[in-house]
């Protein structure tokens, strides 16, 4: 994740006039293992382009027997970062009044609904602060310029009631090791968790680290996972790209101590990759303990390792995350420790060192039958910056190639500012050419929920839909087929959904119609389990 000025530049690959950056550390194996904790699919997930095979109807019966449209696809997640971090993309400056914070942030919302997005992943823990109400760690800075001060109200709980009211699915999106952004401990809150316990860090290039070595972090951090998924109504728990700093010039991270007492003879690159593995395995076992239906995922790096280091990796010579971050994605995938990954492939297709034509299928490859959902995260703040980027069409053009891959079930973009922004018209070219319906969720069946009751009392008076309210719906979805004739695929693609609905409190729910025909309304739970639909007809 770029998120911070030193930073933005990382995503550029700084090995594009010489080749690989790093490379070092052993082959992987070639072979999966037959084993993994999450469900394969099996037949039994649903396609980025079409209808749930399993457990789900259309008017007049199973919609299994379909074909759906690959250019309408009926699930996709369409997502938005949202960096607080330096004041990135929210609030804009610290220290604004709570309505003008409260302002902005609906403005993304209402902008990511506007262009069909489906979820929004809020940055909520840059540096071992907190965005919330918190026991654990001090308030963030970037929300009153002062770290530790409270500002008088509850980010967290409003950020997601109004991701919630608009229909978008909320993720949490923390830093897991970053202990300060700016200097050293000196200048955080007495309170702050690296003031009481110094012995957990490590100062590296300017910033201070938590030592991802240490048993007591891990702990620390997962204890703030649950407490986060304890109290607030969040659908997912988030990770970036930050394991291990990135390497600098500031010499070797010092965690040798740390090495010598825990390492138990691993070399240092094996170690530290096992003690990422500890902290992603132990997080996702915390999340899916405390709420069930809580999604726990990642957005590694978009380069796992390269084919001159490892065999199995992709065809790039850009930066390693397995062997310069000791983060390995690959490990993650096969042993089920997360349910989705988001690679960010922030380079254009025919880039030397990072190809995203390259990069797509690779990752599509790396978890194809194990259950893990994949999806791409999307370069939209370099949209216009030079090179290929000039063009406006590129993003669009990545878009075209993640849609040739059955296991790219969408896409998440960096960052929220852009979104507003519209770079080239970038986004116009999306919203016309792939965004032109709403999408419903991937599902992920393993994690629970149930397809709510099929609506009831649905009629239609004054170009006005309504209809009973639904237990256990997050939303409605609104299919209109113009021509009245409903088959038995009305609902295996996108082509009739109009409109994915936010389930409003009360008895009845409500939708004004946009013109004659028939209309099928089906119930939505938070997972994306969708019920039969209910039928009228507008006269």
């Amino acid at each position: 994740m770029r998120t911070g000025r030193p930073l933005l530049a990382a995503a550029a690959l700084a090995v594009a006039a010489n080749g690989a950056a790093y490379a070092f550390g052993p082959d992987a194996p070639a072979a999966k293992p037959p084993a993994l904790k999450r469900a394969a699919d099996g037949g039994k997930a649903t396609s980025r382009t079409g209808s749930e095979t399993a457990g789900s109807s259309g008017a007049g019966g199973s919609t299994a027997a379909c074909t759906p449209d690959p250019e309408h696809p009926k699930r996709e997640l369409r997502g938005v970062w949202i960096a607080t971090v330096d004041n990135l993309d929210w609030p804009s400056r610290a220290g604004l009044p709570v309505a003008r914070q409260q302002a902005e942030y609906t403005r993304i919302l209402d902008e990511a609904v506007k262009r069909r997005f489906n979820a929004v992943f809020v940055q909520i823990r840059p540096a071992s602060d907190a965005l919330y109400r918190s026991s654990l760690e001090p308030w963030s800075k970037y929300l009153t310029g002062k770290a530790g001060k409270d500002p008088g109200w509850d980010p967290l709980a409003f950020l997601t009631a109004e991701a919630h009211r608009r229909g978008l699915e909320f993720h949490a999106w923390l830093n897991p090791y970053r202990a300060s952004f700016e200097g050293g401990a000196n200048r955080l809150p007495a309170n702050h968790p690296a003031r009481l316990h110094p012995d957990w860090t490590i100062p590296y290039e300017g910033r201070l680290y938590y030592d991802p070595g240490l048993p007591q972090v891990r702990d620390h951090v997962t204890a703030v996972v649950k407490d986060v998924v304890s109290r607030y109504d969040v659908d997912g728990v988030h990770f970036d790209d930050y394991f291990y700093p990135y390497p600098g010039a500031g010499g070797r991270f010092g965690d040798q101590a740390s090495h010598r007492k825990y390492g138990k003879g691993q070399n240092l690159a094996e170690w530290r990759r096992a003690n990422v593995n500890k902290l992603i395995a132990q997080v996702d076992k915390t999340v899916h303990e405390t709420k069930s239906y809580v999604k726990f995922g990642v957005s590694p790096f978009g380069i796992w390792r390269n084919k001159a280091q490892d065999r199995t990796g992709s065809a790039t010579s850009g930066m390693s995350a397995y062997d310069s971050i000791y983060a390995d994605a690959r490990h993650w995938i096969r042993k089920g420790t997360v349910d989705y990954v988001i690679p960010q492939l922030y380079w254009p297709r025919g880039f030397q060192a990072a190809d995203y034509n390259v990069l797509a299928p690779w990752w599509a490859n790396e978890v194809k039958g194990t259950g893990v959902h994949l999806y791409i995260g999307m370069a939209l703040y370099q949209v216009g910056t030079g090179g290929a980027w000039r063009s406006p069409g590129e993003l669009a053009s990545q878009l075209a190639v993640n849609r040739k891959y059955d296991q790219i079930r969408g896409e998440v973009y960096f960052s929220a500012k852009q979104l507003l922004s519209n770079p080239l018209g970038a986004l116009n070219r999306i919203s016309k050419s792939y965004y032109d319906r709403p999408a419903l969720l991937p599902l992920m069946k393993d994690l629970g929920g149930r397809a709510p009751a099929q609506p009831t009392g649905l009629g239609i008076q004054g170009g006005s839909l309504s209809w009973n309210s639904s237990a256990g719906a997050r939303t409605y979805a609104v299919y209109r087929i113009p021509s009245g004739k409903v088959g038995e695929c009305a609902t295996a693609d996108a082509r009739h959904l109009v409109a994915v609905v936010p389930a409003g409190g009360g008895p009845r729910q409500a939708f004004t119609a946009p013109g004659g025909g028939a209309y099928l309304v089906t119930a939505v739970d938070r997972l994306g389990h969708e019920s039969d639909p209910a039928r009228v007809t507008a006269p």
